[in-house]
């Protein structure tokens, strides 16, 4: 009992501690994030921009789909560039011509290395210095660039437009014609390109770094490493060791588990299935649909990568631009991986519980309805604000946000976060009556109700940004949905249901699931909380963000060096007595989560954590290859294994077919292996290297990505892309098949 209390005292610590560390850089970023001026002057004080085209055109690049065309600041899709680094040295080039033409009469690539240098020189004096003047609200900048924002205004005009001089590009870029369909918006985003590209490269008021802390990476312009990137990089790896030696010599002195007598027979077959728990059948073919169509959506958006804007000939771009089908193929895997888990606690509770409180039935098939409603009318929304077929503001409201991950306009937010309440209220209700009992499982049924809890309130994040808010305040905000959320309580909610359906099928001590419960949200939450600020380190940051990201995010590795012992673990369970071979695929891919959480969190993601890492390499298919790896390898993982857990036990009695799901659970693996090692993971490395040598513009430019070599390596997907998507295949027939025919045997009886 002592070692279950300290282990809550610490709990209660690590999240009070972190949260407000969290909160108080928070609000620095607030007070320090790159300035939006009420007005852009020339010397002689005329208005280039205004603080009002600045806004709106950022409104505008959220509406044609944000960073899912591109990116900015590094955050966003991998075909097209990052718009920040293609200004900047496009800017750069621009006026170093300008110099040599005045100074030399030829241009700057014909000049020797002393000129040259003498250039770069003169060209950081100009771009560097901030001249934002906080009384005046005005930020002043020279008539060179002034004369090279009118040449790349032109430059984007002609590649968003209709300029047939583009067409090349805007294919190479998956643009298609007209993405933006009216002058006075290519204007206003011209505007936003230039404020976020000027944050990139002006330094922050007595420090000799940019708003971005010098991402990215150019040397023209005079970004280049720091020493806190190299420093803070040292120090996450020295944590990490002196970490992962802790918690081995923790688990080495915790000793082994209590051995537990294997109940004779499954002890779900003892306990009674509620109507409500039935209801979640529905849940699960509407899971097996948005899975199959995720994965549709991202074999249509990884061939984009090859053939721009046609779909094997079919010029498919024209109804389902890139913008639309990235969208799509990044929000379903949240939608379906998020039923998934909700379904599992749906069916949970009330198995707890024992009964169905009263409209529990009622509650559940609403929130199935609402669950609908959101996932169709925030793709329909999504659609139209990609087509410019609404105003700024409703697209805010009911079209595309524009952030990746948390696209879905304000309303659809709103309702979703709606239906999660929902969820948690039908999740406490069954469970109150037991722990009034205070049964030996009470403190894991307060861990899943925290965890649950935390899932509904923490998506409230992704209310805390206007539509004009500042992009360094939104994407703190927005790391809080997509790492909080989705990586930090769901990973939580995860652990505590796994525990508790080994708890129910009597092959773990619900004490010994509780103290591991505990410990394991300890360890994950004392990285993972902090951690977010590493996704964060160049997104108009200070510097003590990067420091804490790089030191906590490291941390999050720890926990995964035993995941050999878990993966292990659950493969003896599964084969501990003749009934649980029953749950044989299930565990399996329990077992799968273990492998992903080493290879695409660990191994992949640590290779982009370091902030010296990270400063070359954001934004390129390394990023890719984690997000694949991690996202499906761990998360899908996860929401199939459940899924396949309560469907084994709805039908109990139904003979499986294991052919079918060895096919299944070897075909997803195999392809999303062979899709990170055949393609994402050499990509990468190559423009990782072209990152190093040249600069993020260039590992990202259509020179580089469209070269036969690259183009061959992006092709070799196909191979891990058909196996993935037969085994997505077979596993919805096989969801689909054992509901429809167990309802045909039903009502022939």
């Amino acid at each position: 009992m002592k070692k279950e209390r300290r282990l809550w005292i610490a709990l209660a610590l690590v999240m009070s501690i972190s949260f407000a560390v969290l909160g108080y850089y928070g609000y620095q970023i607030y007070q320090q994030a790159p300035p939006i001026p009420g007005r852009i002057v020339s010397e002689d004080q005329k208005v280039v921009f205004t603080g009002e085209e600045i806004k709106d055109g950022q409104n505008v690049w959220q509406s044609i789909g944000g960073q899912e065309i591109g990116s900015v600041w590094g955050h966003g899709a991998y075909v097209a560039p990052d718009w920040t680094a293609d200004w900047l040295h496009r800017e750069a080039v621009f006026i170093l011509n300008k110099y040599a033409q005045k100074d030399f009469r030829k241009d700057f690539s014909a000049l020797s290395e002393e000129q040259q240098s003498a250039l770069k020189i003169r060209l950081q004096k100009e771009l560097r210095p901030n001249t934002f003047d906080e009384k005046t609200n005005t930020i002043t900048i020279s008539q060179y660039r002034i004369e090279a924002i009118t040449y790349l205004s032109k430059y984007y005009e002609g590649l968003f437009m209709n300029d047939a001089e583009f067409d090349k590009l805007r294919n190479d870029y998956a643009i298609p014609r007209m993405t933006v369909k009216d002058r006075g918006r290519m204007h206003q985003m011209t505007a936003f390109f230039f404020w976020a590209t000027w944050a990139t490269v002006t330094e922050r008021p007595n420090l000799k770094i940019s708003y971005t802390h010098n991402w990215p990476s150019d040397e023209l312009v005079g970004n280049v490493v720091t020493p806190d990137l190299l420093i803070w990089s040292g120090v996450s790896i020295v944590l990490l060791l002196l970490a992962i030696g802790v918690i081995l010599y923790y688990h080495v002195q915790s000793g082994k588990e209590e051995e537990l007598e294997t109940p004779v027979e499954d002890p779900l077959l003892r306990e009674g299935i509620t109507p409500s728990m039935l209801l979640t059948k529905k849940y699960f073919l509407v899971v097996s649909l948005l899975i199959v169509l995720q994965v549709v959506m991202g074999i249509v958006t990884a061939h984009y990568g090859v053939e721009g804007n046609g779909f094997y000939g079919i010029p498919l771009s024209e109804i389902l631009p890139y913008s639309v089908t990235r969208t799509w193929h990044t929000q379903l895997a949240i939608f379906w991986i998020a039923t998934a888990w909700l379904a599992t606690g749906l069916y949970i509770a009330p198995a707890v519980g024992g009964r169905d409180p009263k409209f529990q039935i009622i509650g559940v098939n609403f929130l199935f309805v609402a669950l609908l409603i959101i996932v169709l009318g925030s793709m329909a929304g999504q659609w139209m604000a990609v087509m410019q077929r609404l105003n700024l503001v409703d697209n805010f409201w009911f079209g595309h946000q524009g952030y990746e991950y948390v696209d879905l306009g304000r309303f659809w937010q709103v309702f979703l976060l709606v239906g999660l309440f929902l969820w948690l209220a039908l999740m406490v209700r069954p469970l109150l009556p037991v722990l009034k009992k205070k049964t030996e499982e009470k403190n894991l049924i307060v861990m899943f109700l925290i965890s649950c809890t935390a899932i509904a309130m923490f998506y409230g994040a992704g209310l805390m940004w206007g539509r004009r808010t500042n992009l360094a305040i939104a994407e703190y905000w927005r790391w809080w949905v997509v790492h909080l959320w989705v990586e930090g309580f769901f990973e939580v909610f995860a652990t505590v249901v796994i525990a508790f359906l080994f708890v129910r099928l009597g092959l773990l001590k619900t004490k010994t699931a509780t103290l591991n419960v505990i410990f394991s949200t300890v360890i994950f939450l004392f990285g993972g909380i902090l951690g977010t600020f590493h996704h964060i380190y160049f997104s108009g940051t200070p510097v003590g963000v990067m420091a804490l990201g790089a030191t906590f995010s490291a941390l999050e590795i720890v926990p995964l060096v035993l995941i050999g012992y878990e993966a292990y673990h659950n493969y003896t369970l599964s084969k501990s007595t003749v009934w649980i071979r029953d749950y044989k695929w299930p565990i399996y891919f329990m077992i799968a989560v273990a492998f992903w959480n080493f290879l695409g969190a660990g191994v992949f993601g640590f290779i982009i954590n370091p902030p010296v890492a990270l400063y070359y390499i954001q934004g390129l298919n390394t990023t890719a290859l984690h997000s694949h790896t991690a996202l499906f390898g761990v998360y899908g993982m996860l929401g199939i294994g459940l899924m396949l857990f309560v469907m084994r036990s709805l039908y109990r009695h139904e003979v499986w077919n294991e052919k079918l799901l060895r096919s299944i659970f070897w075909s997803i693996n195999v392809g999303l292996l062979t899709m990170g090692l055949l393609s994402l993971l050499p990509v990468g490395i190559w423009q990782a290297m072209a990152s190093i040598d040249k600069g993020m513009w260039y590992a990202r430019s259509s020179e580089l990505m469209q070269q036969p070599g690259m183009v061959f390596l992006r092709w070799l997907r196909v191979f891990g892309d058909v196996f993935f998507g037969a085994g997505i295949l077979l596993l919805s027939y096989f969801i689909f098949d054992l509901v429809i025919r167990k309802k045909v045997r039903e009502s022939n009886l």
